[in-house]
């Protein structure tokens, strides 16, 4: 009996000494968890772009989610954080539907075959921290190494890596030989280059994107024609066909997936549109029969204006192949035009930039250009950043707003941004997840 009795207690001291770790580890895992409430005191805010200013207020956050917003200055009575914004302008986090978070403009082609994937990473993390810092909480990567996405996803999702939340494609789906599929090289260095995400005909595409799906992929991103930065003189129309396309879109979509289609020329964005693609990116040369296409299937245009600035900035200076000049001379006389002719038909037009082409960090003068040349107000293109933004990614009850229930991810700028979309481009202060970022 005293033996059963000794059992008993070693047992009990067991469990509770396995009780007391459990809670201890959960606590290292969750440090917010129990943490005290943050309140943010806003000078003016904007909580929806489509709502406008609604002046001075108070927004109380707790474990990272926004659970109440209310007029005027008021200070807690009990023990809170207190962030004091009364001297800026509080808004929404803004989003980014087209970033390269792993590369960096300018890059020399061949550096492909001489970087490892995980360099990648390294890359990055630094950009990351970069595209957080400038007010952008939320971005879609699109186009990626293998994982890279994926890692840097899962790096700032668990606060080990400063940055935005990450939304990311993993690599590119292109047909084989076109843009997006490595060349350049030797037939036996493409070969070792191949990651395996290039496909010919409806059966092997499909097949790709059930293994993309497999892989951790948040969406499909697809080359539908060719490319200006590609090392490849074939044009800007049609790669992929009408059938491939609408393998791709329909296996998505029984995986829950949407599909972003890079498109260039009119039959490659006609085609994309009709396969069901949830966004066209950069829409460069889309005409009358494209756009009927985009507005009746309710295809976003997502212009990446900025693309061109960061492109025109480097051409002629040694930087590009003289095949890749050839195709940047034939783009920079269309910038705009897709994306002021959508925005007059209704068709969404959502901010994304393409950052990589040019320096991360300066996403936010894609603002001035969608003002300039799409010819949208303020409060549109500020509404492309966030309301419209978080409907193309599907988040449209998560971010893009300051409400109740929504993710704390908040920014904080000096005047107007519904006046000046340029304040954007400077921003005090940035919160992601309820995370501080510093």
């Amino acid at each position: 009996m005293q033996q059963i009795a000794e059992v008993s207690a070693f047992i009990r001291r067991a469990y509770r000494y396995a009780m007391f770790s459990a809670i201890a580890i959960c606590t290292a895992i969750s440090p917010n968890a129990f943490a005290q409430d943050t309140v943010i005191l806003a000078g003016d805010l904007i909580a929806n772009a489509e709502s406008g200013n609604s002046g001075p207020s108070t927004i109380t956050v707790r474990d990272g989610i926004i659970v109440a917003v209310t007029p005027g200055l008021q200070r807690p009575d009990g023990e809170a954080d207190i962030i004091d914004l009364s001297n800026l302008t509080v808004l929404p986090g803004l989003i980014d539907s087209h970033v390269h978070l792993s590369g960096d403009p300018g890059g020399d082609f061949w550096r492909a075959a001489v970087e490892p994937d995980e360099w990648g990473v390294v890359v990055g993390a630094k950009n990351a921290r970069i595209t957080a810092l400038s007010g952008f909480t939320t971005v879609r990567d699109l186009g990626s190494a293998p994982q890279v996405g994926f890692v840097l996803r899962r790096g700032t999702e668990e606060g080990f890596i400063v940055g935005p939340r990450i939304l990311s494609s993993g690599s590119t789906i292109a047909i084989i030989g076109g843009h997006g599929d490595i060349s350049g090289f030797r037939p036996e260095v493409n070969a070792a280059l191949d990651d395996g995400s290039a496909c010919t005909g409806p059966v092997q595409c499909a097949a790709v994107v059930r293994t993309a799906s497999k892989n951790g992929a948040d969406l499909i991103k697809i080359t539908a024609t060719g490319g200006v930065l590609s090392q490849q003189a074939r044009g800007l129309d049609q790669h992929f066909t009408d059938a491939e396309m609408k393998a791709i879109v329909d296996t998505a979509k029984t995986l829950g997936l949407k599909v972003a289609a890079h498109a260039h020329g009119p039959r490659g964005i006609e085609g994309a549109a009709r396969a069901g693609v949830s966004s066209i990116e950069h829409c460069t040369f889309a005409d009358e029969a494209a756009l009927d296409v985009m507005q009746a299937n309710g295809t976003a245009c997502v212009p990446t204006l900025m693309a061109y600035t960061g492109i025109r900035e480097r051409l002629g200076k040694g930087i590009y192949t003289p095949q890749v000049e050839d195709k940047i001379r034939a783009t920079l006389q269309e910038v705009g035009k897709a994306a002021n002719s959508s925005r007059a038909r209704g068709i969404p037009v959502v901010f994304g930039t393409d950052a990589g082409v040019f320096e991360h960090g300066r996403n936010a003068e894609e603002f001035a250009l969608l003002v300039e040349l799409a010819g949208m107000t303020p409060r549109e293109a500020l509404a492309s950043a966030t309301t419209e933004a978080a409907k193309l990614l599907g988040l449209e009850n998560e971010i893009g707003k300051i409400e109740v229930g929504y993710s704390a991810d908040i920014i904080a700028v000096q005047g107007n941004p519904l006046e000046s979309v340029e304040t954007l481009e400077k921003v005090d202060f940035v919160m992601i997840r309820g995370r501080v970022i510093e």
